[in-house]
């Protein structure tokens, strides 16, 4: 499976885009255990042209992550095209638009899926960032605004025709949030059309190994994109390669797990500070799965979400570890 010039071998797996959850750290490490390509927080255009810090700082790029992708949202064509020049100084991998983020503060002002009520001006968009540079450009979006609006069989040629490299579908409308479940039938028949040549990656609800491997023998999607089922749980790529691959690999124990975690913590740390290094790995830490089972796991929890310092967590993690080894057989991740 190819996008443009980037070659990703025989159904990747790609890790979704998410604010507060893909940065650098943990980029690198869903790379080290299996992501064929990964991509940064989405950032908002007006914000890029504004030189706003937090933002830049969230397109930093490591050379040992790629090939990585930037993320860019915005309602209009004159800022996504400028902000879509800076950040191709950034030299990513290819430039990804959100037209499928559903929050209320950004599609309720008309950017990420509240472009699928103007569909026109989201092609408008599509079609100048792709003139503008010469990094590949791709979309993610979802099936329409609402069941009453499923435009995306239509949406996806008109999208090719922009001149996109590739197209990612969320299974869900806007107005679905994130509740009830992906629906991929229609990413399988955007998928079956003989008109569309661009790779089509399916997103909405991988959450194991078997529902990766099923995406792909289902569906015929070229590549799956991996989401919520990440958090805590960077090690989940590896375990969908060696399903998919029928590869006979070691599964990791919870030692090793907790060592990954505490690794995410302290690339964190050493790449902000102590304070928002915590903030940004401990969502991850609360909702690790490899905690369950684990006694009174719901006050540790808590401690998780409070610590403030890295030895604070560490200890906590500590705990976890010697209460997870005396519960051994409760310490098997739910699916």
């Amino acid at each position: 499976m190819k996008i443009g010039k980037l070659d990703f071998g025989e159904r990747p797996l790609f890790l979704a885009p998410m604010e507060d959850v893909t940065d650098i750290g943990f980029r690198m490490l869903c790379k080290r255990y299996g992501a064929a390509m990964v991509y940064t927080e989405f950032v908002s255009a007006d914000a890029i042209i504004r030189s706003i810090k937090s933002t830049l700082d969230k397109m930093s790029i490591n050379d040992a992550e790629r090939p990585v992708g930037v993320q860019i949202y915005g309602r209009d064509v004159e800022s996504m095209v400028e902000a879509a020049r800076i950040v191709e100084r950034v030299n990513p991998d290819l430039i990804d638009l959100n037209f499928g983020c559903p929050v209320k503060k950004v599609a309720g002002k008309g950017a990420g899926s509240g472009m699928l009520r103007n569909i026109p001006l989201l092609l408008d968009i599509t079609r100048n960032v792709v003139q503008a540079v010469s990094t590949p450009v791709t979309v993610k979006t979802r099936l329409g605004w609402d069941n009453d609006s499923l435009v995306i069989t239509e949406l996806a040629e008109q999208l090719q025709d922009c001149g996109i490299k590739a197209l990612t579908i969320h299974g869900r409308t806007r107005a679905q949030m994130y509740t009830g479940e992906a629906d991929w039938r229609l990413i399988g028949e955007v998928k079956r059309n003989p008109r569309i040549h661009i790779p089509i990656i399916g997103n909405g609800d991988i959450t194991t190994p078997e529902e990766a491997k099923r995406a792909f023998d289902d569906y015929g999607v070229d590549a799956v994109m991996v989401g919520r089922a990440t958090f805590g749980r960077p090690w989940v790529f590896k375990e969908m390669r060696d399903y998919i691959d029928n590869t006979p690999s070691t599964a990791l124990t919870l030692d090793d797990k907790i060592d990954i975690l505490e690794e995410q913590l302290r690339i964190n740390v050493e790449r902000i500070d102590e304070y928002r290094g915590i903030i940004h790995t401990r969502r991850h830490l609360a909702s690790s799965p490899i905690f369950k089972g684990i006694p009174d796991f719901k006050s540790t929890r808590i401690a998780m979400l409070r610590a403030t310092k890295v030895d604070e967590l560490i200890e906590i993690l500590e705990e976890c570890r010697r209460n997870g080894n005396l519960n051994r057989d409760a310490t098997c991740e739910g699916r």
